[in-house]
């Protein structure tokens, strides 16, 4: 059945929390807006989000590599970048009794939303976490958390190419944590302070932009769709109009999801140009340029940039995946991941504690690790219930192992979605599941 938009999200946030995806970051101590703690089911969820990426991304092409860069850089990086004048959003306080802070553009008039003071006049805010690096504390020593992982790869442009036998076009992919201090956060984890991002810097000839940049829009929508299993319906392009294209971009492309609190951007595809390898060649004095081995002709490259937070898609799975029906005349809560995302893609479930039946469902579950994320689940309950349970966390598909199973070396595979059930042979089930899970 079909949740109502307007309670969707309140239910997904109290799920993520009851079946340990999400916690609210130091929550004993009262909690820290912006911040959250990931679960063990969450953990699991986001490294199969990460390693999907990255497979797509890089391990299944020829032309993109890979890098780690720092999370602190210098002053001068974000000089350069034009992080320090560019990267703010307009800010009002409320002079009034709640003293709380608001991006200008997210409150209407000159009273404050919680609690109707005036608000003070906009002033520009600069979103980048500030420290010092050494014992002084002084302009010297000054440097910041990254608010993206892009300029890492633009910096270390020059090292890869001389390292690596790359050729233009090629990509350098990246993931790793970014800080981003929002005046106000919000949306569960759409909008956070702390998150990781996964970007691509793919590097093209300055007249071939046009064409990578369609490339690129397309096959990350396709990703999407046909990798992660979102539903289309629910996902659209939206191109950003030229007034309000970023310093960098030439063009820019968002792939946005219908959230419960409307359209949203998921994924950000952006015709970078040269700006970013010209502003550092400008500022460090280390040419960047790229030799072409074939033409012998010199150019900086221009740049497309597939950009996504990996926490834009857990909660956008999360709320794409959530549905409530009613099974066997019992309502039921149930996730309908796609099994390459599942936090657990197989359950191991024997029918009971006896030790003729655990034993033989620990064998099965030894032959099914590393081939599939797999569970064993004999907590206290009938089997409907352990279902459930399997149901709401996600997992497509549980094995249950019975008494029949000593007589014929059998199991049940039950299926998620539709709850049929067939039996298959020990023997036989890794790859009976491997043909489910493709």
């Amino acid at each position: 059945m079909t949740v109502p938009k307007e309670q969707l999200m309140e239910k997904v946030v109290a799920l993520t929390k009851r079946r340990g995806f999400i916690y609210p970051s130091s929550e004993i101590y009262g909690g820290l807006s912006g911040f959250y703690d990931f679960g063990p089911y969450g953990v699991a969820l986001k490294r199969a989000i990460r390693d999907l990426w990255w497979r797509h991304m890089v391990d299944l092409r020829d032309d993109v590599v890979g890098l780690e860069s720092t999370q602190i850089m210098p002053s001068a990086v974000w000089a350069a970048s034009g992080h320090l004048t560019n990267f703010v959003d307009p800010l009002r306080q409320c002079l009034g009794e709640c003293k709380k802070r608001w991006r200008a553009d997210h409150v209407k008039g000159d009273r404050c939303p919680e609690c109707g003071g005036p608000l003070d006049e906009p002033r520009m805010f600069n979103l980048m976490f500030k420290t010092n690096v050494g014992p002084i504390e002084d302009t010297a020593s000054e440097v910041y958390l990254r608010p993206e992982t892009a300029q890492g790869m633009f910096v270390d442009f020059k090292n890869v190419l001389n390292s690596s036998r790359v050729r233009v076009p090629f990509g350098i992919a990246q993931q790793g944590k970014a800080f981003r201090n929002e005046i106000t956060p919000g949306n569960f984890v759409f909008r956070v302070r702390e998150f990781e991002l996964m970007e691509m810097e793919f590097f093209v000839k300055p007249d071939t932009d046009d064409e990578w940049f369609a490339y690129w829009r397309t096959e990350r929508m396709r990703w999407y769709t046909d990798v992660l299993g979102l539903k289309p319906d629910r996902l659209r392009f939206y191109d950003h109009p030229k007034a309000g294209l970023s310093h960098y971009s030439k063009q820019t492309t968002d792939i946005e999801y219908d959230f419960p609190f409307g359209w949203g951007e998921l994924e950000g595809v952006a015709d970078r140009t040269d700006f970013d390898l010209r502003v550092h060649q400008e500022h460090s004095k280390v040419d960047l340029s790229y030799l072409d081995p074939e033409t012998n002709e010199r150019y900086l490259p221009w740049v497309i940039e597939p950009a996504v937070s990996l926490e834009r898609i857990f909660i956008t799975l999360l709320l794409d995946a959530y549905d409530e029906d009613v099974v066997n005349n019992e309502p039921r809560v149930v996730l309908h991941f796609h099994p390459n995302v599942a936090p657990v893609q197989v359950a191991v479930v024997p029918l009971s504690k006896k030790p003729e039946l655990t034993g033989p469902a620990q064998e099965v579950m030894k032959s099914l690790r590393g081939e599939f994320r797999v569970e064993y689940d004999q907590t206290g309950g009938n089997i409907g219930r352990r279902y459930r349970r399997q149901d709401e966390i996600g997992t497509p598909f549980c094995v249950t192992i019975d008494f029949e199973t000593l007589n014929d070396q059998a199991v049940t595979i039950r299926q998620r979605d539709s709850t049929e059930q067939e039996r298959v042979k020990i023997a036989a089930l890794p790859d009976r599941l491997g043909a489910l899970t493709a």
